[in-house]
């Protein structure tokens, strides 16, 4: 959908390139702009000799060339790359990218129509534009994280980055609204993207919520307040999600596991004077994990497994969708579904430090003839 798309990506680290990723896999041309160290998200090498792990998921399906921009000669070769482009992409500091030659402001003198996104943590203008912070941060300052409590009420730290990979989202979808108006207008536009408000979106339904009522949970029912709608242990120390919210998911588990009686039951709370609640976690603790999910595949009651990093390549539901390959010796996820066909069957392999910088600045050259 996007052939023919050419994207500048200075970005370094995850969440821009987490954005051009997506682009990527949408079919544009990724220049990966890298400085002489490289991008730092390539250190230190894996056991393997390799680049970081991280690296390699973000980058596959892209073009790296190595420019100084420190270097007025090479500041230079980045706008003529630029001339040629439909967009650029970068996550520095507000203030660095002036000097470092490719501002927007620079780059609008070369190219009029440009799509230019500046992807940081607390955008380009205001008190905390300056600061240095990392996924974590913006979780805590969103509210996001005090939803992610334990029975302790202590919020659990999560091992996985949201708001770096929500702002790759949004980076990615206000790109392609961008380019859309392009299209329609022939204007191109100026993109800032703050992470800490990417991830605040996900808030919508809590801040509206708590100015109405003063809840700080969001929609309360979702929040371990009826046995139908939580998470239960297996017999194996596994755990398996239950979202029976509607009357006939809640209809179709009773009646699978024999317990008409529970009907009544839908929205009572799970507590432990509650008897049900009691019965019902014994009932889950009686089945493997492996068991509740040939169940959950079975009847339709709105169950499923939480399956661990190393379990998702051989869930029948995504080995359907082919949305995780084996790749260079390594399982790589595909950002989109493409109607079964396989999406990195052509993927090239995350590229070297300036694997293509010849390549690239030659077609330049012979572009400027």
């Amino acid at each position: 959908m996007l052939k023919g798309i050419r994207i500048i990506d200075f970005s370094q680290y995850l969440p821009g390139p987490y954005t051009t990723l997506r682009l990527a896999d949408l079919g544009a041309e990724i220049i990966k702009v890298e400085s002489p160290i490289g991008d730092p998200a390539r250190f230190p090498p894996e056991k393997d000799g390799g680049d970081k792990y991280v690296f390699r998921a973000q980058n596959r399906d892209k073009k790296s060339i190595i420019l100084n921009l420190k270097e007025r000669s090479d500041q230079q070769i980045a706008l003529d790359l630029i001339k040629q482009a439909d967009v650029v992409i970068e996550s520095f500091r507000p203030g660095v990218t002036k000097r470092l030659g490719i501002s927007y402001e620079q780059v609008l003198k070369e190219n009029s129509d440009i799509v230019y996104c500046s992807l940081s943590g607390y955008g380009q203008e205001g008190e905390m534009s300056h600061l240095g912070s990392h996924d974590l941060n913006y979780m805590a300052l969103s509210g996001v994280l005090s939803q992610l409590k334990d029975d302790d009420d202590r919020p659990v730290h999560p091992s996985t980055t949201i708001a770096d990979l929500v702002g790759g989202i949004t980076a990615s979808e206000t790109i392609l609204a961008a380019l859309l108006q392009k299209e329609r207008t022939g204007e191109g536009a100026y993109l800032d993207i703050a992470l800490a408000d990417t991830v605040l979106s996900l808030m919508t339904n809590h801040v509206l919520i708590e100015s109405a009522t003063g809840g700080q949970k969001g929609v309360e029912r979702l929040h371990k307040q009826v046995i139908c709608y939580g998470l239960y242990e297996t017999k194996d120390g596994r755990f398996v999600s239950l979202g029976a919210l509607e009357q006939k998911f809640w209809q179709n588990f009773c009646l699978a596991v024999n317990k008409e009686e529970w009907l009544p039951e839908h929205f009572s709370m799970p507590v432990d004077t509650n008897p049900i609640y009691v019965e019902i976690k014994k009932l889950f603790k009686n089945r493997t994990l492996e068991e509740w999910t040939t169940f959950s595949l079975e009847v339709d009651c709105c169950m499923a497994p939480v399956l661990e990093a190393g379990e998702l390549a051989n869930h029948p539901y995504y080995k359907a969708r082919n949305m995780i390959h084996k790749k260079w010796g390594n399982n790589y996820v595909a950002t989109r579904f493409t109607n079964g066909q396989s999406l990195l069957e052509n993927s090239t392999y995350p590229p070297a430090h300036g694997e293509h910088t010849t390549k690239v600045l030659g077609e330049l050259v012979q572009a400027s003839k």
